[in-house]
């Protein structure tokens, strides 16, 4: 077995270990609470992921791997009480009380099966002009990447604000003014370049395809390309034309033109980065990667359009949202592009770029790629 060989299935066996979980979005839930005027309870209804529930709360009590209505039904009273030990409202400085407003009941995401929580949150005192304070930390003890993912629509407003709430964000506030046009803006962007950095399937992808764009081919051989400004010319096409394919499909699934099956579209996602791998290997496509960049880049929008829906798109502000989350994550490419270019051309020319990065890096990535496409495919 050759040295190569051996550490990368070395390398591998770590990246297995360290990013099985990566294959599917990272663990998130959604919530929606909804004011009213003349009121003071806060609506809410809140996804909670059955995965995350069943880790923390054992859901399986059978232990078969998998989860019946009935294992989930039976711990309702649970699952209410962890959610909402988790999520402090307060109002005017007065803590808001909780009372459930329906039935426990399961909605699929894009990533599997919720369970959908209906609340009432009472808030005396929301009529002040202090607004709504919110302090999230659901998950934060087992998982510190886990976010609560919040649209907030305030009394009198047809359209939300959106919020992030994570371990470095758990308190926040909550406007009873509606989201003025910037802050529209401003939220989605910082939403999109958010989710190009969570989001390892794209990333590598991406940088598949930029590997080699800093080499060049003499015969059977990768030489180390001359100048710079041919490097980032390379590099500015293939960025280009992925960030054309992917807006063209993120917008018209956004706005309901198409759409198509969320693990058809995963899997097509991990297949897309096998295949980018593996051309740095075959040498299949050297002088269009860019072709590469846009066929997969059409698929790679659906996966975005996915995020966004699970974000929730104010009806009244849909464009200025959808520009807003494709602008942010244009900007997190970009400063992706403006880590790895000048690393990328400064090592060039050594050994450890050509065969330990190059090679053994498209390999992994390949074998990575593989293993999510087996567990998108057949829901592993």
């Amino acid at each position: 077995m050759s040295r190569l060989l051996r550490a990368c299935l070395a390398g591998l066996a770590v990246l297995l270990a360290a990013t099985s979980a990566l294959a599917h979005k990272p663990s998130d839930s959604y919530l929606t609470l909804r004011g009213a005027e003349g009121s003071s309870d806060i609506t809410v209804r809140w996804d909670v992921a059955l995965r995350d529930l069943d880790y923390v709360l054992q859901l399986d009590r059978d232990n078969n791997g998998e989860l019946t209505w009935g294992e989930v039904r039976q711990r309702e009273a649970e699952i209410t009480r962890l959610a909402t030990s988790h999520l402090a409202l307060s109002a005017a400085g007065k803590a808001c009380t909780w009372d459930s407003s329906a039935p426990l009941q399961l909605d699929r995401h894009s990533d599997g099966t919720y369970a959908v929580l209906s609340l009432v949150a009472h808030c005396p005192g929301l009529e002040s002009e202090s607004g709504l304070k919110a302090h999230y930390s659901l998950f934060f003890d087992v998982d510190p990447s886990h976010r609560g993912l919040v649209q907030w629509i305030a009394p009198g407003s047809a359209s939300g604000q959106a919020l992030i709430f994570g371990t470095e964000s758990a308190g926040q506030s909550l406007a009873l003014q509606p989201a003025g046009v910037w802050e529209t803006l401003r939220q989605y962007l910082l939403d999109g370049v958010w989710h190009i950095w969570i989001g390892y399937d794209h990333i590598l992808f991406l940088l598949a395809l930029l590997l080699p764009a800093v080499l060049v081919r003499q015969g059977r051989q990768w030489a180390p390309a001359p100048r710079l400004d041919g490097a980032a010319k390379e590099v500015l096409k293939v960025v280009t034309a992925f960030t054309l394919a992917h807006s063209i499909t993120l917008s018209l699934a956004a706005l309901g033109v198409i759409s198509l099956p969320s693990r058809l579209v995963e899997s097509a996602i991990a297949a897309s980065v096998i295949v980018a791998a593996l051309n740095n290997l075959r040498g299949m496509i050297e002088t269009k990667r860019w072709v590469l960049a846009f066929v997969f880049g059409l698929i790679h929008g659906f996966g975005f359009a996915s995020v966004l829906a699970d974000l929730g798109l104010p009806k009244d502000a849909l464009v200025l949202a959808l520009v807003g989350f494709n602008v942010g994550v244009e900007l997190g490419q970009l400063a992706i592009v403006a880590v790895f270019l000048p690393l990328a051309f400064w090592l060039r020319a050594t050994k450890f770029y050509r065969v330990g990065v190059l090679k053994a890096g498209s390999v992994l990535v390949a074998l990575l790629a593989g293993w999510w496409l087996l567990q998108r495919m057949f829901d592993l």
